[in-house]
């Protein structure tokens, strides 16, 4: 894969197809590569160059244990390194979930560089702390209880997901989740960003409610999947393409 170089770390993406470039960032626990396999870069390559990254810590990235590393601002950073490499001053941005995050992170440290940005599945007014307390709740455990070790045994029943997080450094996976538990929301910033956006996520996900507020203050358009979680709305390919990508190729 090619590297792209920031501050002695490296940021591995796959590069596909013709057009207007576009980043596509993943999920925790998820690989560049994982767009591919879930059918949504088949449908983007006819219209985009499309750029897949691996996120800092898994894959072909460097995988720091500082969690500063994991800043939005170096979040940001990892995009723009990658965009320098290519030679292109601007792209679009899907990012979903902690990907999600990321183009949040583009949209008010680099706004220049987005053409416009996608946003599946994360809470931008209280970040990834409405997630945990709504997964300790339906679990009864108490507030302070550490979600780390929960989060990864739940991801581990995916075997892909397994096999990543086997393969990654330990303390690298823990330093991102440090960085990220403690992002606050960055939605008074992300309302005043330049950037168009579109907005979605499943009804079952306990971010869709925040997305949705958010989306109603601003005027952002916002997409509802019927009856899909976390998960569903991510494999939910077609039906997710259906909104995205008239977005996405509308000049």
């Amino acid at each position: 894969m090619p590297l792209a170089h920031r501050n002695g770390l490296h940021i591995a993406y796959e590069v596909v197809g013709g057009g207007p470039p576009l980043v596509l960032h993943p999920g925790m626990f998820q690989l560049g590569r994982r767009w591919t396999e879930a059918g949504y870069t088949a449908v983007l390559a006819t219209t985009h160059t499309v750029i897949a990254v691996d996120p800092l810590g898994l894959g072909g990235s460097s995988a720091p244990v500082d969690a500063a590393e994991y800043s939005l601002v170096r979040r940001a950073e990892s995009v723009t390194t990658v965009l320098d490499h290519l030679g292109f001053d601007e792209a679009a941005f899907w990012g979903y979930s902690l990907g999600a995050l990321t183009g949040y992170a583009v949209a008010l440290h680099a706004p220049e560089r987005l053409t416009r940005l996608v946003a599946g599945a994360f809470d931008p007014i209280s970040g990834f702390s409405s997630a945990i307390d709504a997964m300790l709740r339906d679990m009864d455990l108490p507030a302070d209880t550490d979600p780390w070790p929960i989060m990864q045994q739940a991801a581990r029943a995916n075997p892909a997901y397994a096999a990543l997080i086997d393969a990654a450094d330990p303390a690298a996976l823990r330093a991102n989740y440090e960085a990220f538990r403690d992002e606050p929301g960055v939605h008074e910033s992300l309302a005043r960003a330049p950037v168009p956006l579109l907005m979605y996520a499943g009804t079952e996900d306990p971010w869709h409610d925040p997305m949705r507020t958010f989306a109603d203050r601003t005027g952002t358009p916002f997409v509802s999947l019927p009856n899909a979680d976390h998960r569903q709305a991510w494999r939910n390919t077609d039906q997710a393409l259906t909104h995205t990508h008239p977005f996405l190729t509308n000049p």
